[in-house]
């Protein structure tokens, strides 16, 4: 199978640009299943790019060339497959259209320049697919439609275009209808006739085609001539003259690049229909690099810099938008360089800052950057540099993270990451034997480092080494790459973390007396403890009074009783919220010191834990969820059966209402999961840590 990957990837060399107004970067987005890899190797194969289209089935596309991806038969990761046409570079961003790999889509957004919405004529738009859209025009990123799997024998293309207008909301029209075996342009009344594949033939359409298709194309004028900055052509219109093509397309691709209206292109990959014009359309409306606002740098420390705009003689300003490991060829980095060029046998400045609470540490290095390639897949096929606008990928670059700044050593600079979700499905992971410690090691470290969405934690308190994942089909992706990397790794029940408390008070005395010859140890104390309310801390009090305990040896005393409450007690759970008040003690001259003195103290605490009652205490977190209002009902049934209390609910965007609840974090363990499967994955949630609160009598909770 890799054997028929590699062949069919096998281009020859790459075609470096020079000019950036030659250059469009377009992400594919969309659902798991509504065609965006299939779209992006026909438009390879149409192209020239490559020799002929491969098969997701097969696992013989360019895109998907991830073991785990032929596994899955569905992407599950960003991918670059570069095109040629009319004399532009079209970089074509692959990412993947399930829930878990969010994460790639964000670093495809931030990619790109403008988005291609690709939604299937049998399957309608789904509610993550809606809710990027509304991401995507709140940055005003230029977007169009792709009516996919017209050869699917439940496919509507016309009941998919309302669907796609429903959920888009206005400025989202169709530029070409579905007709025999191609399709009718409503601009220009032309038939593309596929039925001999791609290129199409151009032509007279039927005439009962342009009869059905009137009122589409009465909508589509006035949408375009609605969107003109000619003030005087909606009045020509409506008084019944006849708009120049040549000005309706002018028109139309101004408005498209400047993000307010959004045309709908129908599809079939496998039989051509619609590829060229999905091709013309990228390369005229599209904005190139030249018309996107590139963000907003600072140095490396935070201090303020003129902003960088597309001008490849500019400062270097890139950014890594993806790392992976290659088994022959080592860390890939795939770089979008935003300013300046980026050219071999230089050297670079990388700067990480802002996500050290995902496992990523602050790092600056100057490298040197040893060669440039062109990404098609997973083939690296060389380029002599990469001009601002352009995507190209650097190999063995060590510091290289997902999310860092590549820049010149002489004019550092730092790019703010972008948003990321937050992973809340936890994978305990455990080596199977001890040679496999040290390889789970080095295969997490390059997991984590390429991949801002994993978050490692290693739990001293449980001994458990947790990967929070975005879900199943991540944490299955991620289990795969360790087992890959040589690692046999399993999964284990994730431990909560614990505590517990004092539920009244209680005394305790200590008595640390030994005589072994020379200097003894000698040093008792007496222990008061109190509970406090949850949340208080620790709280140490010294009432001994006629120097009964010398004075410098009372903090002894307190540094041991901490360092027993954070041992814990019987049950090994670190101990909180309680006052220990010194209240009498006996010392010698001699014999007494600090460490006896610790060691009384822990001594009086474990004495005071066994007259008194101990409380186990649960980690409770703050959750909201957003959901839609239709599944209210059952998410509030559940949370009540996980012991979850309600603390309101409010209204959220896009029609949807957010409940704010506090749940108990071991019945939040695979609530991601659970939440997707009753809500058909259109729910989302975040958590915080809010509290302890006793676990309730009887309940067992590890």
């Amino acid at each position: 199978m890799a054997d028929k990957q590699a062949k069919n990837a096998d281009t020859g060399a790459a075609v470096a640009v020079d000019d950036p107004a030659k250059v469009r970067n377009v992400v594919l987005v969309g659902p798991a299943g509504s065609g965006k890899t299939t779209l992006a190797e026909a438009l390879l194969a149409a192209s020239g790019t490559v020799s002929r289209a491969g098969s997701v089935v097969d696992g013989t596309t360019v895109c998907d060339h991830d073991p785990a991806a032929v596994r899955q038969q569905r992407s599950v990761g960003l991918s670059v497959a570069p095109v040629l046409h009319q004399g532009h570079k079209i970089n074509l961003i692959d990412t993947p259209g399930y829930a878990d790999f969010v994460g790639e889509l964000r670093a495809g957004l931030r990619a790109a320049d403008a988005a291609l919405f690709v939604v299937s004529a049998a399957e309608g738009v789904d509610a993550a697919t809606a809710a990027v859209w509304e991401e995507c025009a709140a940055v005003g990123m230029p977007r169009a439609v792709v009516v996919s799997r017209l050869d699917h024998h439940r496919a509507d293309a016309m009941a998919e275009i309302a669907a796609c207008q429903a959920a888009f909301g206005a400025g989202v029209l169709p530029l070409y209808l579905p007709a025999g075996d191609g399709l009718v342009g409503l601009i220009t009344q032309r038939y593309f006739d596929y039925s001999g594949g791609h290129p199409p033939k151009v032509g007279e359409p039927d005439p009962a085609d342009l009869e059905r298709m009137a009122e589409a194309r009465n909508e589509l004028i006035e949408g375009i001539i609605a969107e003109s900055e000619d003030e005087s052509l909606m009045d020509r219109y409506l008084a019944g003259e006849e708009i120049a093509e040549a000005t309706l397309i002018a028109d139309l691709e101004t408005a498209v690049a400047r993000g307010s209206f959004h045309p709908v292109i129908p599809v079939c990959s496998t039989s051509g229909i619609g590829l060229a014009e999905v091709l013309d359309g990228i390369v005229r409306a599209f904005p190139s690099p030249l018309e996107h606002r590139p963000p907003d740098v600072t140095t490396p420390d935070g201090g303020p810099h003129a902003a960088i705009t597309a001008d490849p003689a500019g400062p270097l300003a890139a950014e890594v938008v993806r790392t992976a490991v290659d088994s022959y060829v080592g860390r890939v980095s795939l770089v979008r360089v935003f300013s300046g060029t980026l050219r071999p046998e230089r050297p670079v400045h990388v700067s990480g800052h802002g996500l050290a609470e995902r496992g990523h540490e602050d790092h600056d290095a100057d490298e040197r950057v040893a060669h440039l390639y062109s990404p098609l897949g997973s083939s690296l096929r060389e380029v002599p540099y990469c001009v601002a606008g352009d995507l190209c990928a650097l190999t063995k670059v060590g510091s290289a993270e997902t999310g860092d700044t590549v820049s010149s050593p002489d004019d550092p600079l730092l790019m703010e990451p972008w948003a990321m979700p937050e992973p809340l499905l936890p994978v305990a992971v455990v080596a199977k034997t001890r040679s496999d410690e040290d390889t789970l090691a080095r295969n997490l470290s390059r997991l984590v480092a390429g991949d801002p969405t994993l978050r490692l934690d290693r739990n001293a308190e449980t001994g458990q080494l947790v990967l929070w994942c975005m879900g199943e089909a991540h944490a299955d992706v991620v289990l795969s790459r360790l087992r890959a990397g040589g690692a046999d790794v399993g999964t284990e029940p994730v431990k909560i973390s614990l505590r517990s408390t004092f539920a009244k008070p209680a005394k305790g005395h200590g008595r640390h007396v030994k005589q072994s010859g020379g200097h003894g140890q000698f040093a008792v104390c007496d222990i008061e403890v109190e509970p406090l309310p949850r949340g208080s801390g620790f709280r140490f009090v010294d009432k001994v009074v006629g120097g009964a305990v010398p004075h410098q040896f009372i903090p002894s005393v307190e540094k041991g009783v901490r360092a027993q409450l954070q041992r814990g007690l019987a049950d090994g759970h670190p101990v909180v919220d309680v006052k220990v008040t010194l209240v009498d003690g006996k010392a010698h001259s001699v014999d007494s010191s600090d460490a006896a003195f610790q060691t009384a103290g822990a001594l009086a605490l474990r004495e005071a834990a066994a007259n008194g009652h101990i409380t186990m205490l649960e980690p409770l977190e703050e959750v909201a969820i957003r959901l839609p209002d239709e599944h209210l009902g059952t998410v509030l049934g559940d949370l009540s059966s996980r012991r979850g209390r309600v603390l309101g609910t409010e209204a959220g965007e896009g029609g949807r209402t957010v409940i704010k609840a506090e749940v108990p974090a071991a019945e939040l363990v695979r609530y991601l999961i659970d939440l997707r499967s009753m809500t058909s994955g259109t729910a989302t949630f975040t958590r915080r840590h809010s509290r302890f609160e006793p676990v309730p009598e009887g309940m067992a909770v590890h």
